[in-house]
């Protein structure tokens, strides 16, 4: 069974998804765990060219959150980049070479800033939730609730493989000099944008409005009254754990806060749909000219015993 066709918008927001391969423990926290994802974060941001934009993250042990603004199909660009680089890089750092990722990531549209609202709390709330930490800001990997309640701007160091492999025997980079050495770092800025529906409130409203959605988080969670792992806990599991149990469950559609809107991206998919298998079917027949969908993506190789017209 194929993937669900992805659509994208002529620029949208984006609650997206991502899972290590077979839930394992992969993105496990540590410091240099951390500043390995935090670069290749802000470096993939950066590589959008204003394309991508960034409002809230986390980084759980085995997946990660985004909420994003994306302008067209840059989405796809931004998360290859971003899920090839982590898988190279923090694969190196937790000695893991097989498969990172355990299928492809998922990008939800939030269609409104009730929603948007809600994809927040639900990130800030990683940790908690989960019985993993009894507050949001323990949580020891990499998140954004920092920058929401401080400086937006973070820097974080690029390990940039490239200029160590184009240095290699230079007296500029040290001998036996690793993949994560000081000389091949490079400073680079990560920026959190505050959400579109809080733009015309002060920064300490901002602010006041996250510790808001924190606390609220944080006391759904005491009324569990369950036991909690605690932050050293976590940094003490093996990266290469797998879980006995993973939770699961469909992913939506999309999000928002009324039926009517759903109903509306229900019916744009379904038009979507139709109007890609409508010229795929031409496609296959040897009509090269078929119009694919804005942002979707047509099939890149000629199928065998089909001649193509010219």
């Amino acid at each position: 069974m194929g993937w669900p066709l992805r659509m994208f918008q002529e620029e949208g927001y984006y609650f997206v998804t991502s899972r290590c391969f077979q839930g394992r423990l992969l993105l496990r926290p540590s410091a240099e765990v951390n500043e390995v994802v935090g670069g290749v974060l802000a470096r993939a941001v950066q590589q959008s060219a204003g394309n991508v934009r960034l409002h809230a993250f986390t980084f759980a042990s085995n997946h990660f959150h985004l909420l994003v603004w994306a302008r067209g199909a840059a989405l796809a660009s931004f998360m290859q980049y971003l899920r090839a680089n982590l898988s190279r890089k923090v694969g190196r750092l937790v000695d893991w070479s097989g498969g990172f990722w355990e299928r492809r990531y998922s990008a939800e549209p939030v269609l409104d800033d009730t929603a948007l609202v809600g994809r927040l709390r639900y990130v800030l709330a990683h940790g908690v939730k989960e019985g993993l930490v009894e507050r949001s800001a323990e949580w020891p990997g990499l998140t954004c609730l920092p920058q929401l309640l401080g400086p937006a701007r973070r820097v974080f160091q690029w390990f940039n493989w490239t200029k160590r492999w184009s240095k290699r025997g230079s007296e500029d980079l040290e001998a036996g000099a690793g993949r994560f050495a000081e000389e091949i770092a490079e400073p680079v800025e990560l920026e959190v944008a505050p959400l579109p529906c809080w733009e015309g409130l002060g920064e300490e409203e901002r602010r006041r409005a996250v510790r808001g959605l924190v606390e609220a988080v944080e006391a759904e969670a005491r009324a569990q009254d369950t036991t909690v792992l605690g932050a050293r806990a976590v940094r003490a599991q093996h990266p290469h754990t797998r879980p006995e149990h993973l939770k699961r469950s469909p992913r939506p559609l999309g999000h928002a806060s009324t039926r009517q809107a759903l109903q509306a991206l229900r019916e744009q998919y379904r038009a979507f749909v139709a109007a890609f298998r409508e010229a795929a079917a031409r496609w296959m027949r040897g009509d090269f000219s078929a119009n694919f969908p804005l942002f979707s993506f047509p099939p890149r190789v000629v199928p065998r015993g089909v001649a193509q017209v010219l």
